[in-house]
């Protein structure tokens, strides 16, 4: 059974602007708008996750076994005073939220009675 691995965007808390660049061990995983969501089948073991707003950037470490499905939620959120940056500037800072979903949470997923 593969392992896969899903990055969602959808949470209200988002602030509903600029692209989230998502790195899986230093590769290219994908850029989320709000509302996206990627799955995609890796391998067993140690892994990296790098996301970028363009402002900020994080990195989550984890491990998958085989068959897991691991499900992250990444949200841009503003800060204090971002709005007034957006006024007078036009753009301002957005940092990153990343959520790890718990199992019994991931989409998709049904345990077996």
């Amino acid at each position: 059974m593969e392992s896969r691995l899903t990055v969602t965007r959808t949470s209200p808390a988002d602030v509903k602007q600029r692209q989230v660049i998502i790195k899986l061990d230093g590769e290219p995983f994908s850029v989320l708008l709000f509302g996206q969501s990627v799955t995609h089948p890796i391998d067993p073991g140690d892994h990296q996750l790098r996301f970028d707003n363009t402002w900020v950037k994080k990195t989550v470490q984890f491990r998958i076994v085989e068959g897991e499905h691991v499900t992250y939620n990444v949200i841009n959120k503003p800060g204090r005073f971002t709005w007034w940056m957006v006024l007078a500037l036009g753009a301002g800072p957005m940092y990153l939220t990343i959520e790890r979903m718990p199992a019994e949470l991931q989409p998709g997923e049904r345990q077996s009675a």
